[in-house]
């Protein structure tokens, strides 16, 4: 599949609102407010080499945008101000026509996405504290033996907008969840009909399989079995993520000389890789999280405490350039690697993709 470039951007800002829409039982015809986060992901064609400071730019017009509502009563500038309205009152304030993902969170553990085409993907997280063990895992492997996790999962679902309001209710996903969650914490996973080996692909397909005639618009079903790494299954396709956190020295050539990221600096960079397989039928996962940790490993230790200007094929050491060398250094080694994400900072960065693009994650 043609590879596609992303750059994505986060901002915050802090607002009232009372949405009149709902029943008058609901919490949200109160007047209150919420610490929102938007964020924002542009496709950008960078075949001709010249968005390497797209990041920034970006971030710093997202950053504007929020300003206009920063510290506001919402309800004075958005009719209807749900987190979907929100989300296009600041697409239609940046005035970019290549926007990929407009996001808003308005509580830490919920949120939406609006896509390209106009649906709304609606997500909300859960958490439940299990125990189990891996029976097919080979002799001495770890998670052979009895563990636990706090295990958190993200149900998606997906509606064709339009000129809706909103999309499906977060206390709606709520509702249907809090049966599977009665199920599933303060229990050991393997005991549940349909567990008995709970690999994050196998949790995430038993979900999927409870919950799809309930929520007909779900879409993804995401299981983190750590707060590094987890899987989403869509009803037909599972796919994984591992997380990497690098610590790493940089120095940006191509910025103006006053620019004070001409100067050696650093980041704390949160480098993301999505993988897909065929599910293994005896195991119960497409790869292990740990196979994937050891081939890492050798681009983990290129770039972690070190600095990346001294890195040959690095001397252009912006995001751009540096998520294209992990995607050539890796392509051998780790052969169902389809999409990389690079965090500068907390919901900064930029993304390659060359497979099918999946749900994005709460930074």
């Amino acid at each position: 599949m043609k590879e596609r470039v992303f750059v994505t951007a986060s901002a915050d800002f802090e607002a009232a609102c009372q949405i009149g829409i709902f029943p008058e039982s609901h919490r949200a015809r109160a007047l209150h407010g919420h610490s929102y986060k938007a964020s924002i992901r542009l496709a950008i064609d960078d075949s001709e080499n010249d968005n390497f400071d797209q990041l920034e730019v970006t971030r710093e017009l997202l950053q504007d945008t929020c300003g206009l509502l920063d510290y506001s009563y919402l309800n004075e500038i958005i009719d209807v101000p749900t987190d979907e309205n929100i989300a296009r009152y600041i697409k239609e304030q940046t005035g970019l026509s290549n926007i990929n993902v407009i996001g808003l969170t308005s509580q830490s553990n919920e949120g939406v996405h609006l896509d390209e085409f106009g649906a709304a993907h609606v997500w909300r997280r859960f958490r439940f504290e299990s125990a189990h063990r891996l029976p097919n895992v080979p002799s001495g492997h770890k998670c052979g033996r009895m563990h636990g996790h706090g295990f958190e999962v993200i149900l998606h679902t997906q509606t064709d907008l339009r000129q809706s309001h909103l999309g499906v209710d977060y206390d709606e996903i709520k509702k249907h969840w809090e049966e599977l969650h009665q199920l599933l914490h303060h229990n050991c996973l393997n005991d549940i009909s349909g567990l008995e080996n709970p690999t994050s692909e196998m949790i995430s397909f038993w979900i999927w399989s409870r919950l799809k005639g309930k929520i007909p618009q779900l879409s993804w079903v995401t299981v983190y079995e750590t707060a590094s790494s987890g899987a989403h299954y869509n009803g037909s396709d599972f796919r994984i993520w591992k997380d990497f956190s690098i610590d790493s020295a940089i120095r940006l050539d191509r910025v103006k000389e006053t620019d004070t990221r001409k100067r050696i600096h650093g980041h704390t960079y949160l480098c993301r890789l999505h993988l897909t397989a065929p599910l293994n039928d005896v195991l119960g996962w497409t790869i292990d999280y740990g196979d994937v940790k050891e081939k890492f490993n050798p681009i983990f230790d290129k770039l972690d405490h070190k600095p990346l200007y001294e890195i040959a094929e690095l001397a252009d050491n912006d995001p751009f350039s540096i998520v294209r060398w992990i995607k050539a250094n890796s392509a051998s080694q780790l052969v169902e690697l389809e999409r990389i994400d690079l965090f500068e900072t907390l919901g900064c960065g930029v993304t390659i993709d060359w497979g099918a693009l999946g749900p994005a994650l709460p930074i």
